[in-house]
């Protein structure tokens, strides 16, 4: 075995565990809601969303993965040691917000390491200016559609409750939030796993193993189950943030927020947009926690995760081009 075919295989190797930790660090984005209204043990809600997590590559495509694989650097300027630098400025990030309890999305802190070491070898000419705009877009545009579609299910479903007893609402609510869960996990399974398929992907192509950019059915496979796995350990710390210090949840909102934010999450999947899965989540809670009223959502907690949001890119491509150039150094 070449050494460039071994180094090639260990990337992979890390490009998995990367997604591994998207799929904890994540976890809570899935199962916050209905843990934190008691529909389910955190141990039952992380195997439910690892099951959903999984299975999203039954129903959706690949239309993410090669936004992120060839949309948004020029393929042709990427070595397999741009996505190594990627990757370790992504993890690296990952695990410092997932230390702090701080719900950053994963899957900018992956365009962005990955940004971060393709400027770093050949500037910012490598940059795809189309594919960076919709997504940039969408990192406002996202969590507000979720807020909005939030706020206004939690309005309806208020409103055709309203002759109906307390215990018959939350009967029937935390059952419909099993649904609502799956249906979350299943976005989160599709727009967060092809992520890293469209990074394998362009590695495949920048090693010559492939001619053209493509996804192989095993990388699609590999993926899922990868994040699947890291769902199951579960993000705790960050769970406690989503679920409890934001705003305090009843089953009927935790349904009205996980639909809310999987409709979102379809809608931008559908159009291979990578959206931060993170970023929907904490709108759609925020757009149900509003409508008792504006006190009822801890804003404080909130102004520190939408910080973590925005330094998120540049400290993961900051942390890859640090990464990039000490593995040229001593390559």
């Amino acid at each position: 075995m070449s050494l460039s075919l071994l180094f090639i295989i260990i990337i992979i190797i890390i490009a998995l565990i990367f997604d591994f930790t998207n799929g904890m660090h994540d976890a809570a984005n899935s199962v916050s809601t209905i843990v934190s209204t008691r529909v389910l043990s955190p141990r039952q809600a992380v195997l439910w969303a690892a099951f959903f997590n999984f299975v999203a590559f039954l129903i959706f495509g690949t239309t993410v993965a090669k936004t992120i694989g060839n949309g948004m650097i020029n393929i042709n300027t990427v070595t397999p040691t741009v996505i190594f630098a990627g990757l370790i400025g992504a993890i690296c990030w990952n695990m410092i917000t997932w230390y702090f309890g701080l719900p950053s999305s994963s899957s900018h802190a992956l365009i962005g390491g990955y940004a971060g070491a393709a400027i770093a070898n050949g500037g910012f000419g490598v940059i795809i200016a189309s594919g960076w705009y919709k997504t940039l877009i969408f990192i406002a545009l996202a969590p507000i559609i979720a807020m909005i579609v939030g706020y206004i299910l939690r309005i309806i479903v208020s409103w055709l409750l309203r002759n109906q007893s307390l215990t018959s609402v939350n009967k029937w609510s935390r059952v419909l939030q099993i649904f609502s869960a799956a249906a979350y996990s299943l976005g989160h399974g599709s727009n967060d796993a092809q992520k890293t398929m469209g990074i394998i992907a362009s590695l495949l192509f920048a090693g010559g193993l492939v001619r053209e950019f493509t996804v192989p059915l095993w990388v699609v496979l590999s993926a899922h189950a990868a994040i699947a796995l890291g769902t199951i350990t579960g993000g705790w710390r960050i769970i406690k943030t989503m679920g409890q210090k934001i705003t305090r949840l009843t089953p009927v909102d935790g349904f009205c927020a996980e639909t809310a934010a999987a409709s979102s999450i379809f809608l931008s999947t559908h159009f291979g947009i990578p959206v931060s899965t993170t970023h929907v989540i904490t709108g759609a809670i925020l757009g149900v926690g509003s409508v008792n009223r504006l006190s009822a959502v801890r804003w404080g907690v909130t102004f520190n995760i939408v910080l973590a949001w925005l330094v998120t890119i540049p400290a993961s491509g900051i942390i890859a081009s640090i990464v990039f150039s000490a593995t040229k150094l001593v390559s």
